[in-house]
C-alpha cells in the first residue's frame, strides 16, 4: 500500500475558516432568538452555554486566520 502522507495544501484553508466563521455567526443569531423567546430556564441556560462556546470558538478562528495571514506572508518571503 502507499501510505504516504497529502502534501500540505493550505491555499484555501482561510475561505474554510472564514465559512466556519460565518454559520458560527448565523447559529449565534439564530439561538439568541430562541432563547429570548423560550421560558423553560434549564433550556434557556443550556442554550446560553452553548452560546459561550461558540464565543470561544470564534475567537479560535479569527486567530487561526490570523495564523494563516502570516504563513502566507513567510511563504512569500
Amino acid at each position: 500500500m502507499n501510505n504516504k502522507p497529502k502534501p500540505d495544501d493550505r491555499r484555501d484553508n482561510v475561505d474554510k475558516i472564514q465559512f466556519n466563521i460565518d454559520n458560527t455567526i448565523q447559529n449565534y443569531r439564530e439561538t439568541k432568538e430562541m432563547i429570548s423567546k423560550t421560558s423553560d430556564e434549564k433550556s434557556k441556560k443550556d442554550l446560553e452555554e452553548k452560546q459561550e462556546r461558540r464565543l470561544e470558538s470564534l475567537k479560535g478562528m479569527r486567530e487561526e486566520i490570523k495564523d494563516e495571514a502570516i504563513a502566507k506572508q513567510n511563504d512569500y518571503k
